[in-house]
């Protein structure tokens, strides 16, 4: 009886803190179902960030609060779409879609911002083209991408747009272009993405040593990194293994 006492009392302990700050009720279900689990993350979500304030408290929060309930920012953002039906919200709707992986959710969001007053917009013609390139509709993201550079401004010569290019004309077979787009990126978009896609290309086009030597720069960096950073930066040394036959 005492465990089981005191296996629920951060449960009743967090209860009682939900139901008196208002919190989401689903959190009531949770600390029933993992009575140890749920107190834990509730902590650091919610209780944590309140009494710390400061950006590193609350990153910590959110982070919690997207492993409990990963489509919390989805269904936020549709539900100020549904009541005010801004661009700006359409956007927000369009990057929770895109962080879930919901990619035609998210290329057809960015395509209604898209109309109107905001068919110039850099921020929403790159939102589309990367959805567009997840999609692999290549040639679709390069007409994107293509209208983001005449537009000129500091976000059509960004490293990110380069890499943006490099992946519309790999897609497309254009190997030049999208080798020079590539090597551009490769040392000036922060993390490893544009370095692991850039070996994964030559590795792919046959350039062995080439991508052995860029592979053994990834993981050079990757050492470098900060460990809690370092999962995510693994995608992509992960994927350029995978082209060299490492995996």
């Amino acid at each position: 009886m005492i465990i089981l006492i005191l296996t629920y009392l951060p449960s009743l302990l967090c209860g009682v803190h939900v139901v008196r700050t208002g919190r989401e009720m689903f959190w009531l279900l949770l600390f029933i179902i993992a009575p140890l689990l749920a107190p834990a993350f509730y902590v650091l979500a919610i209780i944590v960030p309140e009494w710390m304030g400061g950006r590193t408290a609350r990153g910590v929060g959110k982070a919690a609060r997207q492993a409990l309930d990963p489509e919390r920012d989805y269904r936020n953002a549709k539900a100020a779409l549904e009541e005010t039906p801004t661009v700006g919200n359409r956007m927000r709707v369009a990057q929770a879609a895109a962080a879930l992986g919901r990619w035609s959710d998210a290329e057809a969001q960015w395509a209604q911002c898209l109309e109107g007053h905001w068919a110039e917009d850099p921020a929403i013609l790159m939102g589309h083209a990367n959805a567009l390139l997840e999609l692999g509709r290549w040639q679709e993201a390069l007409t994107r991408l293509e209208q983001l550079k005449a537009l000129g401004g500091r976000e059509a010569a960004s490293p990110t747009t380069a890499l943006a290019f490099a992946r519309a004309y790999e897609g497309l077979g254009r190997n030049q272009e999208a080798d020079d787009a590539y090597r551009f990126a490769a040392d000036r978009v922060p993390g490893l993405e544009a370095g692991g896609r850039y070996v994964a290309f030559m590795a792919k086009s046959g350039r062995r040593e080439d991508a052995e030597i860029g592979f053994a720069e990834l993981d050079r960096r990757l050492q470098k990194i900060a460990p809690p950073l370092r999962p995510e930066a693994r995608i992509w040394r992960d994927m350029a293994a995978k082209a060299l036959g490492r995996a």
